[in-house]
C-alpha cells in the first residue's frame, strides 16, 4: 500500500499506479487532485501524449506538450520497458505497492500481468480499466479517436445549432477523454468506499463509449423510452420539440444566455422593476403579462406552456423582457446585474476571460505552479471543489519523463 503522508488531503494515504493509455490521464489527475500519490508508468521513450501539440512557446519537446501538462498535473513519472522480462517484474513490484491501478484494460504487457492474477495476492487492490468499448467487447481491437467515440456515442449528435443545414459538431478539448476520466475517478472512489466497508478491492470496468452515451443529457433517454429523436438547439438542451431561444447578442457584441425564466410572483415584480429602471417598459407592450404574473398568489406552472394561454403569454413576455434587457447591456454587466437580482443568466466568455474572471479568482482557482525547468511560474486552474474537513491536493507541474525513477530503485531494495 502507498506510504502515508502527513497532509490533510482526502486520499493522502493512497498510491495509484496509472499505466498511461489513451483515456486514463484525467482519472489519474482527479485522484492526484484529491491527494493520492499517482505514479504514471511510461515507456522509455515517453507516452505518446507527450508528442501532442500545442507545445509551450510553440517549441516541440518531450516535456513541453500542453496536453500532457493538462492531463498529468500532480503526478509522478517512471519509465519501464514492458517488452522486457525485467520491466514486467519491475511493474509487478510497483503494483504490489499500490492501492489502485488505472489502466487501459485488465491485462498488461501483452497479458503477462492481469488483474485476476494480481488480485489473488492483493485482494484489496482496486483496478480501474478504461477502454473504448468495455472489457470483452467484440470491438476491442478497433482503433478510435476522440471524434469517433463522440460520434458513435451520441454527444456529436446533440451538439450544434438550430440551423440544421450545418452539420453536428464535436466539442473541443478531447471531451471523450475528460468524460472517461470523470467516470474512472467516480468508479475508483465508489470502489474505495466499498473497500472501507467490505475490506476487498474489485475490478472497475469503464466503457468510454457508454460513459459518453449517458452524458448526452436527454437524447438517449428519449430514444429508448419514446423512440423520439432530439433536435439540436443553439445553446440549450436537445429535445424532441423546439424550445425558446436563450442566447442573445448584447450591446457590446458578446452573447449572454438568459437561462431559466422567472416563475414566482416576486420574480416577475423584480423583472418589471428592472424594465422600469432601464426605461424599457414602453418598448415591451407584453409587459402587462408580467404585471399579471406579479399579482398572482402562486408561481407560474411551466408545464402548462402551450396548454394554458395565460401561462404561455406570461412566460413568452418574460423571455422577451429578459432578451430586451440583455440586448441593451454589455454581456458582463447583464450577467452581474442578473445575479444581483436573483435571475439565472450568464455571460458567454472566451476561456481566458472566464479563467481570469473575478469570481474564478475569488474561488481560489488561480494556482501558481513553479516550472523550474523553464525558469518561470505558470498559473494553473486548481481543483474545482472545496471540502470542509480536508484539503484537495495542490497542483504541481506534470512530471518530466522518468523524473521519479528513483521510486523504482527504492522499491527494488
Amino acid at each position: 500500500m502507498g506510504a502515508a503522508r502527513c497532509d490533510l488531503s482526502t486520499l493522502a494515504d493512497l498510491r495509484v499506479v496509472e499505466i498511461g493509455g489513451q483515456f486514463t490521464a484525467i482519472g489519474g489527475r482527479v485522484l492526484a487532485e484529491l491527494g493520492a500519490e499517482v505514479i504514471v508508468v511510461e515507456p522509455p521513450e515517453g507516452s505518446p501524449q507527450r508528442l501532442r501539440p500545442p507545445f509551450v512557446d510553440d517549441e516541440p519537446g518531450t516535456d513541453r506538450s500542453l496536453r500532457w501538462w493538462a492531463g498529468n498535473v500532480g503526478k509522478r513519472s517512471v519509465t519501464i520497458d514492458l517488452k522486457s522480462p525485467s520491466g514486467i517484474d519491475t511493474l509487478r513490484t510497483l503494483i504490489d505497492s499500490a492501492d489502485i491501478v488505472v489502466a487501459a484494460g485488465d491485462r498488461l504487457a501483452e497479458g503477462a500481468i492481469s488483474y485476476h492474477d494480481v488480485a489473488t495476492a492483493q485482494p484489496r487492490l482496486i483496478w480501474v480499466s478504461v477502454t473504448p468499448f468495455g472489457l470483452g467487447s467484440a470491438r476491442a481491437d478497433q482503433p478510435v479517436t476522440d471524434l469517433t467515440i463522440l460520434a458513435g456515442a451520441g454527444p456529436v449528435w446533440n451538439c450544434g445549432y438550430d440551423d440544421h443545414s450545418l452539420p453536428p459538431m464535436r466539442g473541443a478539448g478531447d471531451q471523450s477523454v475528460n468524460i472517461a476520466g470523470t467516470y474512472a475517478a467516480i468508479g475508483a472512489l465508489i470502489a474505495l468506499a466499498h473497500r472501507d466497508y467490505a475490506g476487498v478491492g474489485q475490478l472497475v470496468d469503464i466503457n468510454v463509449t457508454a460513459a459518453c452515451n449517458v452524458t448526452c443529457e436527454q437524447t438517449t433517454y428519449h430514444w429508448l423510452v419514446n423512440q423520439a429523436i432530439c433536435l439540436r438547439q443553439t445553446g440549450r438542451h436537445a429535445y424532441p420539440i423546439r424550445s425558446s431561444p436563450v442566447q442573445v447578442r448584447c450591446a457590446d457584441g458578446h452573447y449572454a444566455t438568459t437561462g431559466v425564466l422567472p416563475r414566482k410572483p416576486e420574480d416577475f415584480r423584480g423583472l418589471t422593476q428592472w424594465l422600469q429602471e432601464l426605461g424599457l417598459t414602453d418598448e415591451l407592450p407584453e409587459a402587462v403579462f408580467l404585471e399579471l404574473a406579479a399579482s398572482r398568489d402562486t408561481p407560474v406552472d411551466m408545464s402548462l406552456i402551450g396548454e394554458d394561454d395565460e401561462t404561455t403569454a406570461i412566460l413568452s413576455a418574460a423571455r422577451d423582457a429578459v432578451r430586451l434587457i440583455a440586448s441593451r447591456l454589455p454581456a458582463k454587466e447583464f450577467f452581474l446585474a442578473s445575479q444581483r437580482r436573483g435571475f439565472a443568466a450568464g455571460a458567454i466568455l472566451p476561456p481566458h476571460e472566464a479563467f481570469d474572471d473575478e469570481h474564478t479568482v475569488a474561488r481560489g482557482l488561480h494556482v501558481p505552479v513553479p516550472h523550474p525547468e523553464l525558469d518561470r511560474t505558470i498559473v494553473y486552474p486548481g481543483p474545482p471543489y472545496l471540502f470542509s474537513a480536508s484539503e484537495p491536493g495542490r497542483p504541481t507541474r506534470a512530471p518530466l519523463l522518468g523524473e521519479h525513477n528513483h521510486l523504482l530503485d527504492e522499491l527494488a531494495r
